[in-house]
């Protein structure tokens, strides 16, 4: 995929953040490489490939070029591929939609946003450091709350629970569908149809 477009026109970018490797493949801090995954099962043209830093695939949403990455750098220095696609794209972070894990949402609730900050999350942090700007719309999906007494990196980097495991394949679908509309309609468009199910655990775990 030479050039700075993908097809000429412009280029929407999907990452979902997560750790490679086979054993981190099921762990909640991986739930936005699955997400990743699913969008490219349902909207994926070619193979999949390496390119800056990511596993990336060519996909058509509603008409709408996407290029769906996963970064190959970990989770802490997502950062670093992000910039490298959208140099590689020669995308604006605002062509950029992230996907990652939110401990303290709810699990399978969704929140999409225009900008905003980390919440905490290292791997975002660590991509609106790199971008220079907190103008990145974002989709957060919530594998919370966190178990009492288990810190939040060992919660976020243990498998899905049993529970979890059986609806995961529900959540990551309609982590999907939202992903496909925010690419395709806008984030606005996204945030009113997606933003309502569940919410904040109230311990704030």
């Amino acid at each position: 995929m030479p050039g700075p477009q993908v097809g000429g026109g412009i280029v929407k970018l999907f990452v979902g953040l997560g750790n490679p490797g086979d054993e981190y493949r099921l762990t909640r801090h991986n739930v936005g490489f699955l997400v990743a995954e699913e969008l490219s099962r349902r909207h994926g043209e070619g193979a999949t490939e390496r390119r800056a830093r990511s596993l990336v695939q060519r996909a058509r949403v509603d008409g709408q070029e996407v290029l769906v990455a996963r970064p190959q750098t970990w989770m802490n220095r997502s950062g670093e591929a992000v910039v490298a696609l959208i140099q590689s794209v020669g995308a604006d972070p605002g062509d950029v939609l992230v996907a990652c894990d939110d401990l303290y949402l709810y699990f399978g609730s969704l929140r999409f946003r225009a900008r905003g900050s980390d919440g905490g999350h290292n791997g975002l942090a660590s991509v609106l450091e790199a971008v220079g700007t907190r103008d990145v719309p974002r989709l957060r999906i919530g594998v919370g709350p966190a178990v009492t007494g288990t810190t939040h990196a060992d919660f976020v980097l243990a498998p899905f629970g049993r529970d979890e495991r059986a609806a995961l394949a529900e959540v990551v679908e309609r982590a999907a569908a939202g992903a496909a509309v925010a690419l395709s309609d806008g984030i606005a468009v996204a945030m009113n149809r997606f933003n309502r199910r569940g919410g904040r655990p109230e311990s704030g775990a």
